[in-house]
């Protein structure tokens, strides 16, 4: 196949995305692979980090403000889209796919909705509850609209609507936690990951600050905390400033981005996280307890939803924002970890929510609406 694939602004977006794309050259070697996202974007980095081709357009995503900055920022984005969308229907006509996949967010709307203007087969992923504005905009187009969750079946326009569960990359699955340990170079001390979404988040950095510092006190544990790609260049310093010298504490590592995330997932006793669909997903397949800390600033609040399903299910411990210090995050992950019956509990209750055959039943729907064009062209 030559597969066209739109996608970016968050690793929840992204990743999904390299798990398709990787899946697809796994099945079907030989295949083409061209990715589409925005220019300057977090997917510049993660795509041409995996080897695939990557064609950026300038284009943002839209303000919800209505305010006059808001509306004359919009106006501009609009002019951003229209060209955007010009140039991936070049981008079309040069690559020749058989198929266009979307995987959420503003990056992917330029190419799914030229290969839709164009007549090319079109998929749609959307790992969230709640969909987005570009799913609920070209869903009603797309041969097949794979989602994660039931609910959001009745949330999109379309007689195409999958429930194929979210993508998880192969490495995630199959790498092992003693041979990740030792790679990693870690004793017996256990894991604590930390990572607040692919962006960061600037509060819940000040409270891994915190948090760090705690974990000097005694070295403990080992702390591997992700900033984000926004690399906020301060949490370092407020670390430092702390009194936490990070060349004295071997066994904490703060890091932009976590990019050998199979590796460091694998290791990890615990996860410190935000309750992203895709991040859900892979934290349900490798059977890890987490601590959860929803995003405040989301749509409808779907990612306490998402957070409190797993919770009622003995999965996750979650905490507000708006309650959480660095003291009560810290007491929480050391409480569990001193329970080893309990973390076990967690672990088997949050492997309920995997999906182990997310992948065959995206690849059988991609493929199924490539068949069914190819078949349409036969019959011209």
């Amino acid at each position: 196949m030559r597969v066209l694939i739109g996608t970016g602004g968050t690793g929840g977006h992204i990743n999904p995305a390299l798990a398709i794309a990787k899946n697809i050259m796994t099945r079907s070697p030989g295949s083409e692979i061209l990715f589409c996202g925005a220019s300057g974007g977090l997917e510049e980095k993660l795509v041409t980090r995996e080897g695939f081709p990557l064609e950026t357009f300038e284009i943002r995503g839209f303000r919800r403000s209505l305010n006059p900055a808001g509306i004359a920022y919009n106006f501009g984005i609009l002019k951003k889209a229209w060209r955007a969308i010009a140039k991936a229907r070049n981008v079309i006509e040069r690559f020749h796919p058989d198929i266009a996949i979307g995987c959420g967010g503003y990056a992917s709307f330029p190419i799914v909705y030229a290969a839709q203007s164009k007549g090319v087969p079109t998929a749609i992923l959307e790992v969230n509850a709640l969909p987005g504005i570009t799913t609920k905009v070209l869903a009603h187009r797309a041969d097949a609209v794979m989602i994660s969750f039931e609910e959001t079946r009745a949330l999109v326009k379309s007689d195409h609507v999958i429930l194929t569960g979210s993508p998880v990359r192969d490495d995630i699955l199959f790498t092992k936690k003693e041979e990740a340990r030792r790679e990693l170079g870690l004793d017996a001390r256990p894991l604590i990951v930390s990572v607040w979404g692919s962006l960061g988040a600037e509060r819940m950095n000040h409270i891994m600050a915190d948090f760090a510092a705690l974990e000097a006190r005694e070295d403990r544990h080992y702390l591997i905390h992700a900033i984000g790609s926004y690399g906020y260049s301060w949490v370092r310093d407020e670390v430092r400033e702390k009194g936490v010298h990070l060349e004295q504490h071997p066994n904490i590592d703060i890091r932009d981005y976590i990019y050998d995330a199979a590796r460091v997932y694998a290791a990890a006793d615990v996860v410190l996280c935000r309750a992203g669909a895709a991040t859900l997903g892979e934290m349900a397949m490798m059977g890890k307890p987490v601590v959860i800390v929803p995003s405040p600033n989301v749509a409808e609040n779907h990612q306490e939803r998402n957070a409190r399903a797993i919770e009622r299910e003995g999965g996750a411990i979650v905490i507000l924002e708006r309650d959480c210090t660095a003291e009560l995050l810290y007491q929480t992950v050391c409480e569990l970890l001193a329970n080893p019956a309990r973390m076990q509990e967690m672990s088997r209750n949050i492997s309920r929510f995997a999906v182990p055959d997310a992948m065959d039943k995206i690849y059988a729907a991609i493929s199924a609406a490539v068949r069914q064009e190819h078949r349409s062209r036969d019959t011209i």
